[in-house]
């Protein structure tokens, strides 16, 4: 079998999901399999499905991955990374017909609060992905976050209830995980929740992610890269759902550049990356994203790139910028 396991950052955006299982067959993603025992065993139950199970756990991916090869299981797939990044980049809307949760990170500390993943703004996400009809099931087994999960999933716009009641505290249809059954064993009370995306159309403000072209600027300057090393400071800038930190400079021993490493964060994907000032003989510099960790170029990039030439334009009246491929972000040079 070859290999089953993916890096959601490195996927495509979209990603042609027929072409990473063979075939056209509904997809139905588990968020946080954990020991992927119930992941498993939904492959065994839906052959006529093709299943994508995420998590960060590295451990949690290797011990699925065996279950999955020992189980012969040729309708899954894994992926590394969050599930904001996956659903927005690689998940075109509507390309899913089923999601299930599974016990997520309550997160206790009330200052962790943002962190959990069931919001107002994730269902929303996860309604855009699914397709008209299709099942969003969770559970909990944290009483703060049953409470949490059922205000969000009682004022929704984008999804019904499949059950009478908001959640049900017993559920026999499914497989029970071992996280599962450590919690009913401990005396806590699980929560399952089984909601469907309505069929009316669904306001998508989730773009998928886009990569652009290597973005570079040419500025023509006096300073040299030692001058331009001593003067630089860390640096934060936001706008929007952008947020860009220049953390700390480095010189290369080998070629006149300087790597300056830099933190982007743009909705769901942050990207810690290497920007290169290279200069010329000629003594232009040249100012682009080094390959370094394989960066994906994205409008987040190009706004960094932007803000380094702004904050080197200020360095030295006599230093200009020439030309540059940045497209809007070139506004702020």
């Amino acid at each position: 079998m070859l290999s089953i396991l993916y890096n959601a950052a490195r996927l495509p955006w979209p990603t042609n999901w027929d072409e990473i299982y063979g075939r056209s067959a509904p997809l139905l993603l588990e968020i946080g399999f954990g020991g992927g025992h119930f992941l498993v065993d939904w492959a065994k139950r839906r052959p006529d499905a093709n299943l994508l199970g995420l998590e960060i756990s590295l451990p949690s991916l290797r011990r699925a991955d065996k279950k999955i090869r020992s189980a012969g299981l040729t309708n899954v797939r894994l992926a590394q990374g969050n599930a904001w990044l996956l659903l927005q980049a690689a998940c075109a809307p509507g390309s899913l017909s089923e999601i299930q949760i599974n016990f997520p990170d309550p997160w206790r500390k009330e200052r962790h609060y943002h962190r959990r993943l069931i919001s107002d703004k994730f269902l929303h996400l996860a309604a855009t992905r699914l397709v008209p009809g299709g099942l969003l099931d969770i559970a909990t087994d944290h009483a703060d976050y049953a409470q949490w999960i059922t205000e969000r999933l009682e004022r929704t716009p984008w999804f019904d209830n499949r059950q009478a009641a908001t959640f049900v505290t017993e559920d026999n249809e499914r497989l029970r995980t071992k996280y599962e059954l450590k919690a009913i064993d401990e005396g806590r009370v699980c929560h399952y929740y089984k909601f469907r995306r309505k069929m009316a159309p669904i306001p998508n403000p989730f773009p998928i992610l886009e990569e652009t072209p290597m973005p570079h600027v040419i500025m023509k300057s006096p300073l040299t890269l030692a001058e331009i090393g001593r003067q630089f400071t860390p640096q934060t800038h936001s706008s929007g759902e952008t947020h860009i930190n220049f953390l700390e400079t480095y010189q290369s021993f080998y070629d006149q550049k300087l790597l300056v490493e830099t933190y982007v964060k743009e909705g769901p994907l942050a990207q810690r990356v290497g920007l290169s000032i290279q200069q010329r003989q000629s003594g232009e510099l040249i100012v682009g994203l080094h390959e370094v960790g394989f960066p994906r170029p994205t409008r987040g990039i190009q706004r960094a790139i932007a803000q380094l030439a702004q904050w080197l334009k200020g360095l030295h009246p006599d230093t200009q910028i020439i030309t540059n491929n940045l497209g809007d972000a070139a506004e702020t040079m």
